[in-house]
């Protein structure tokens, strides 16, 4: 392919390029935040406790993404047990029930009622800091003394309501959510070091 005659490669080639200085600009703004979030998780996984996360759209998939390499592994080459992290957007029959019933609004709210204890964790994502849904459920998992983690963007009131705020120096949802992919990563990672030990012990 002839990249000089394809009118889209000088697109695709500025998507990547701002896609890096935006990870590049969280790496100098967040990096302290990032450390403070993989503590309080690890802290909640030493104590018994576990971690919630909740979030819309291609959030939501982030929650399951990070979720997973939790209770799975971040790569094979790091053997440890499974630790108890559950996505609040996966329970199709309690989201379209309750959603229906009494409101979209609730529906991650009315679970960390049910499911969170006091020393848990909550991973709250929104790319526009004003998921109404999210917001309620920082507000639900404070009232229940749940540790509040937000991974955000540069704008909205989520980074003001959680205990953690990570805030990505952007307004641009898709350099946002790419950016959380690579900071979801970068705390899986730290925590499993944290429990584990450099090479993993497979003990915490």
């Amino acid at each position: 392919m002839d990249l000089d005659k394809n009118p889209l490669a000088d697109r695709a080639r500025a998507h990547l390029r701002e896609s890096a200085a935006v990870k590049q600009q969280a790496g100098d703004r967040c990096l302290a935040a990032i450390l403070e979030a993989a503590e309080l998780i690890t802290h909640t996984f030493r104590s018994g406790g576990k971690l919630l996360l909740c979030g819309n759209g291609g959030s939501a998939a982030d929650c399951q993404h990070m979720a997973t390499e939790f209770v799975s592994r971040l790569t094979k080459e790091f053997e440890r047990p499974g630790l108890p992290a559950i996505a609040l957007t996966t329970d199709t029959s309690f989201l379209t029930a309750f959603g229906n019933d009494c409101g979209f609004d609730g529906i991650f709210e009315r679970q960390i009622q049910a499911l969170g204890v006091a020393g848990d964790s909550l991973v709250a994502i929104s790319t526009s800091g004003n998921s109404p849904n999210v917001i309620r459920a920082v507000k639900a998992a404070d009232a229940l003394q749940l540790h509040t983690i937000a991974l955000t963007g540069d704008a909205g009131k989520l980074a003001d309501l959680a205990k953690v705020s990570i805030a990505v120096p952007s307004s641009s949802t898709h350099h946002i959510q790419e950016t959380h992919l690579a900071i979801e990563h970068i705390i899986c990672d730290l925590v499993e070091r944290n429990l584990f030990g450099a090479n993993g012990s497979g003990r915490s």
